[in-house]
């Protein structure tokens, strides 16, 4: 069935729908892979010595590289193929799932992390491009929803899953499932057309480069800044380098006759505003998730199961709007719904940064229910602005524009949200370290579940330990979501001014 045949047809020909499934499912599991270890975080600590600022590498590790490479891997796939650059993610990315089943070392599995992050890089951009590139224009805005909704809810989905697999087994399951989600849809993408520009535009070495190596270096800067501080010469140098870099990149871009992004489309109304919204809440979305799953399993108490059926609640309102915000966006305007739903966002982060040790799971639900709301609302509308800004034979890096936006978002947000959270601790707790044997004073002072492991083991005695430790654990994930939270309303200001308003006619 050609084109024509598809926009008289009133049903799609069930190959678009096998199409939006396998690119539904692939999103899925990048986005889940993002948050799959949230709940494994206190195990992980324990069993290999993690400690806290470790601890957000092994999730950021991850999510640096599929920020960092993102963009290139797009374009890769405009030129060589995007279910070719779908099936060598997958391989990748299952082949590094694979690596910590081996070897349990903090080291390596922030390795394994971020190889699996160049595998997820390849993965994502080539889900979204194939569907638009695939389906006929006046179906687009409906499979786009759809894969948006789908990825805004990755994230509760992976928490869910590995919350499953630790209630009856280790943290080395949820590598295991990850290795074979992934090697299930490696086979699944060969029944996929292949999709490809016909003129195989060219690459851009130096422009990819430059991206990476800006993006990159931002991102670290933004971790290692409040553990060492924001004067810290480190921390200006790496800021400095990725400003650096980045400028070189707008430069090269500028100039070159086959960009790896035209800059251009930044200034773009739709493509501008539609990048920036969705970078600023994947940034709330990944760091309020790091916070939560813990606050519920380190000072509730609650089993990794549990902490991750608590988190479910929010897929309900989250896939309902997310289905009806292109058509709301289409009647009052995307500029209405995408700032409507960043102050929704921040208004559930707020009320998170007022939970204390003696909060209920009612005082932790009705906070996710609101970030839900906000979530859904503004997760389609951005990514359809971008996909319609942009040429066809530029779809890929479209789609990669739109996945860098989400990753580099959700890097940042865990860095910023691990970081605010391990100084707030490290703050509250230095007090309590000289009244401590010699040996525990470091796993105490760098990560919380090694205080309540110490405490367990001491007994009663070990009581006011416990009492300190958590409440300089709360004080930390407090200050934590109020950062966030300042984060999103302030960028819901330049959302409400620059994204476009209704149609007219």
């Amino acid at each position: 069935m050609d084109t024509a045949e598809v926009l008289e047809s009133p049903r799609l020909p069930r190959s678009l729908w096998w199409m939006l499934t396998v690119s539904c499912l692939a999103v899925a599991l990048v986005i889940a892979s993002m948050a799959a270890l949230y709940t494994a975080l206190p195990s992980i600590a324990v069993d290999i010595g993690a400690g806290q600022a470790q601890l957000t590498w092994i999730v950021d590790g991850y999510t640096l590289a599929l920020a960092c490479l993102v963009l290139p891997a797009g374009a890769l796939g405009d030129r060589y193929g995007r279910r070719r650059a779908l099936i060598v993610g997958l391989l990748v990315f299952s082949v590094a799932s694979v690596l910590p089943l081996l070897v349990a070392d903090p080291i390596v599995l922030i390795a394994a992390r971020a190889s699996a992050g160049v595998g997820a890089a390849l993965i994502m951009p080539s889900t979204l491009s194939i569907m638009t590139a695939g389906f006929p224009p006046s179906d687009t805005g409906r499979a786009v929803g759809i894969w948006a909704g789908i990825a805004g809810g990755g994230g509760v989905l992976g928490i869910i899953g590995s919350g499953a697999l630790l209630q009856w087994w280790s943290w080395h399951s949820i590598f295991a499932a990850l290795a074979g989600a992934g090697a299930v849809l490696l086979v699944i993408a060969f029944t996929l057309p292949e999709s490809r520009e016909a003129d195989r535009p060219p690459l851009d070495p130096i422009g990819s480069a430059c991206v990476a190596v800006g993006l990159g270096l931002a991102v670290v800067g933004t971790i290692e800044a409040p553990l060492r501080g924001w004067l810290d010469v480190g921390v200006l140098g790496l800021f400095a380098g990725g400003a650096v870099a980045l400028v070189t990149f707008v430069l090269v871009e500028l100039r070159s006759e086959h960009p790896l992004l035209d800059i251009r489309l930044l200034a773009l109304r739709g493509f501008g505003s539609g990048a920036a919204s969705i970078t600023i809440e994947f940034l709330a979305i990944f760091g309020v998730f790091l916070l939560l799953v813990q606050y519920l399993q380190l000072v509730l108490g609650y089993s990794a199961l549990q902490a991750a059926t608590a988190m479910g609640p929010m897929i309900v309102p989250l896939a309902a709007i997310s289905v009806v915000a292109p058509w709301l966006a289409d009647r009052i305007g995307p500029r209405v719904v995408m700032s409507a739903g960043m102050v929704i966002l921040a208004g559930g982060l707020f009320a998170a940064s007022r939970l204390d040790g003696g909060a209920t799971y009612l005082d932790v639900l009705w906070p996710l229910l609101i970030m839900s709301v906000g979530i859904g609302l503004g997760m389609a509308p951005p990514t359809a602005l971008i996909m319609t800004d942009t040429p066809m034979a530029k779809q890929g890096v479209a789609a990669a524009v739109n996945d860098a936006a989400r990753e580099l978002g959700a890097a940042i947000g865990i860095a910023v949200a691990g970081s605010v959270l391990a100084a707030g601790y490290r703050a509250r707790i230095e007090p309590a370290l000289p009244r401590l044997p010699e040996p525990a004073r470091g796993p105490v002072s760098e990560s919380f579940a090694a205080a309540l492991e110490l405490a367990d083991r001491s007994g009663p005695v070990a009581q006011p330990l416990r009492e300190f430790a958590e409440a300089a654990f709360v004080h930390g994930i407090s200050q934590a979501a109020f950062v966030l939270g300042c984060v999103v309303l302030v960028g819901a200001v330049p959302i409400a001014c620059w994204a476009p308003g209704r149609k007219r006619g």
